[in-house]
């Protein structure tokens, strides 16, 4: 058994994982050949996958400030997958060096990073845990010892749910995790969606992972996503393509923004 809480026999380098194949998406070198053969037919599909993924990370960036700006010093991040910096922890404290943050992914290879790349400044653990357990990531001892749930969290959950499908209770999951989060909490949520183009390549990218990786894909319109945030009053501007959630930046336009295949949204409960 490793520091990281798992077995080495845990680790499947032969099947495509998500969140090593999104730090493929996004230039990381963290992934194997599986990850790497999957993601590069995915992006010969469906190429706007890894214009996506790189604007979830800049609408990341911009949603953790700004909870953190509206008081929140607690975070927890579900599906963090291979650490790329700056990290969750590291664009909170730039705003608070007292930001508390709570990792959690279901990749051992993501737990094995998390001592050198996540948790290695303090205030900050790791949870290998699915988020399909949510009583366990909340029960678990690292989350307990990091948050105070009778204060506000944050919580994060980033590129995760389109990995969970309707069949296991997507909606049923997050109010999960929510239900226990205080009045104030925050949550920070991005989804795939096919809303915004009408590119063939949706169904082949859903069979790579349904068929060959550890999680199945299951895109949703935003109607469908709009539902994860009920209980909570959404922050302007509300639910939208991740570009337009508070940019900081020139914003893309015309066909160059129907490629972002993703929206993003903050709510306050």
């Amino acid at each position: 058994m490793s520091e990281a809480g798992f077995s080495p026999e845990q680790i499947d380098t032969n099947r495509p994982h998500p969140a090593r194949m999104y730090d493929y998406y996004l230039g990381g070198k963290d992934n194997y050949e599986a990850d790497r053969d999957a993601a590069a037919r995915i992006l010969a599909t469906l190429p706007d996958v890894g214009i996506t993924a790189r604007s979830n990370r800049d609408f990341m960036h911009r949603a953790v400030r700004a909870v953190v700006e509206r008081g929140v010093r607690q975070i927890i991040d579900i599906g963090t997958g291979i650490p790329t910096s700056p990290n969750t922890h590291e664009v909170a404290r730039a705003v608070d060096p007292k930001v508390r943050v709570a990792y959690v992914d279901n990749d051992p290879i993501v737990a094995a990073y998390a001592g050198a790349k996540l948790i290695n400044s303090g205030n900050a653990g790791f949870v290998l845990g699915d988020i399909r357990d949510p009583q366990g990531i909340l029960d678990h001892p690292v989350t307990q010892e990091l948050i105070d749930f009778d204060q506000p969290v944050a919580l994060m959950l980033l590129a995760v749910l389109h990995f969970v499908t309707d069949a296991e209770d997507a909606v049923g999951i997050v109010r999960a995790l929510t239900e226990r989060l205080p009045e104030g909490s925050h949550l920070v949520l991005s989804h795939g969606t096919a809303d915004f183009n009408d590119n063939k390549g949706f169904g082949q990218v859903a069979r790579v992972y349904n068929e060959e990786s550890t999680a199945s894909a299951q895109w949703r319109t935003g109607e469908e996503i709009a539902v994860f945030f009920e209980g909570f009053d959404l922050l302007e501007p509300g639910l939208v393509q991740l570009p337009l959630w508070r940019p900081d930046g020139p914003v893309p336009g015309g066909e160059e923004l129907t490629r972002h295949m993703g929206y993003g949204g903050v709510g306050v409960k």
